[in-house]
């Protein structure tokens, strides 16, 4: 049987990269989003048309019942679970000093990016732990997307950065505590990559990546993160939980 990936926020930027990636892998897929199912049909097709099963969890992982639900489904679909990509996160809806930062933005940033990403970790791997009692040749992973906002500081957007900062400690966490069961925690940490959420600054990173702020002179791409996910899901790095791997064109590289 085909093993299965759940990846949050999956249906566009980001996430829908990795879909296709893992999609494109033979992975069955399970993507979960906000949005009502008829607003990503097209989305959902389109992984169809690689060859291999997906589904739609919609909800919001911010929210316990929400969560709770998204792996019912995936469990009453394909009874079984061997990666968990932890990719739902939103910016500020507005960037502000860290100076004037308010508790509700702090707040939203935080339950769904880091929130989210603790308590669906820990959900998932119970259950990975389970099917492992089961099957001792189950294998399982769980992936974290952060990002260069987890080290980069920026002080516009602080509450997005700590969000980010956190998923890293998050990753550390879970893969010590289920070294045990051989299932390794990676995270991904993608720098200036173009999608919607970055639409707004385009100009201003045009003008960065083409000054130099990266070494390989280009923004990311959604596929140059889906590329780093697959290789990790794929079992390519089975002795390196725990660690950090950078999508960002070198742009957190020390240079003179």
């Amino acid at each position: 049987m085909a093993k299965v990936a759940l990846v949050t926020g999956g249906s566009r930027g980001i996430g829908l990269g990795i879909v296709t990636q893992l999609a494109s892998q033979g992975f069955n897929i399970a993507i979960n989003g906000v949005r009502p199912q008829e607003g990503v049909t097209e989305v959902l097709e389109s992984i169809k048309a690689l060859g291999v099963e997906v589904i739609y969890c919609q909800g919001n992982v911010a929210l316990s019942a929400d969560r709770a639900k998204i792996l019912q489904e995936v469990k009453d679909h394909y009874g079984q679970l061997n990666i968990l990509v932890n990719n739902a996160g939103i910016a500020p809806r507005e960037r502000r000093d860290v100076l004037s930062t308010s508790e509700t933005s702090f707040d939203e940033v935080l339950d769904t990016n880091l929130k989210s990403c603790y308590f669906l970790t820990q959900a998932a791997a119970n259950w990975m732990i389970e099917q492992k009692a089961a099957q001792p040749d189950f294998s399982a992973s769980i992936i974290n997307i952060s990002s260069i906002s987890a080290t980069v500081a920026s002080v516009n957007r602080g509450e997005y950065c700590v969000s980010k900062a956190g998923i890293s400690m998050v990753t550390q966490l879970f893969a010590v505590r289920l070294g045990e069961y051989n299932i390794p925690v990676y995270e991904v940490r993608p720098g200036v990559i173009a999608t919607d959420m970055t639409a707004g600054v385009k100009e201003k990173y045009d003008n960065l990546i083409g000054g130099g702020l990266c070494v390989q002179p280009r923004w990311g791409t959604p596929e140059d993160v889906g590329k780093a996910v697959g290789a990790l899901a794929a079992g390519g790095f089975p002795y390196s939980t725990g660690q950090v791997f950078m999508v960002d064109g070198g742009l957190t590289l020390s240079r003179l």
